[in-house]
């Protein structure tokens, strides 16, 4: 008989469940400040150094490689919290298989109404 007073560290449906911690080394914080939720990771070389990964770093690897991906996308399709991610992901870009870029800001987009005034002059020729 189990007594009810001793903590249940599992789930009968799934099976043992892992700390978030154990998959971030006890990390809690990414070591580059570059993974806000719109930053786009592309994969550099999926598969070479697979067998040295985590099955999480792995998984978020093999997202990557599918096609550019931004961070918050990413937490969602791997079913990872974001702080994970993000750990997980400076982790990858520390060993160099992984690319970050980030999106342009707004003020450096062009003004709305110039690219309106672009369009009918271009509708008027």
């Amino acid at each position: 008989m189990i007594d009810s007073s001793t903590p249940h560290w599992y789930d009968d449906e799934a099976g043992p469940l892992v700390r978030l911690y154990a998959m971030t080394a006890g990390r809690a914080r990414p070591g580059s400040e570059v993974f806000d939720l719109m930053a786009v990771v592309q994969a550099v070389e999926p598969d070479e150094h697979a067998t040295m990964l985590s099955p999480e770093q792995n998984a978020i690897l093999q997202l990557c490689a599918q096609r550019a991906r931004p961070v918050a996308d990413i937490a969602s399709d791997a079913g990872l919290p974001l702080g994970v991610v993000r750990v997980l992901l400076s982790d990858l870009l520390a060993a160099g298989l992984i690319q970050v870029s980030r999106p342009v800001p707004p003020a450096r987009l062009p003004d709305a109404r110039l690219l309106k005034k672009v369009i009918d002059g271009l509708r008027a020729l």
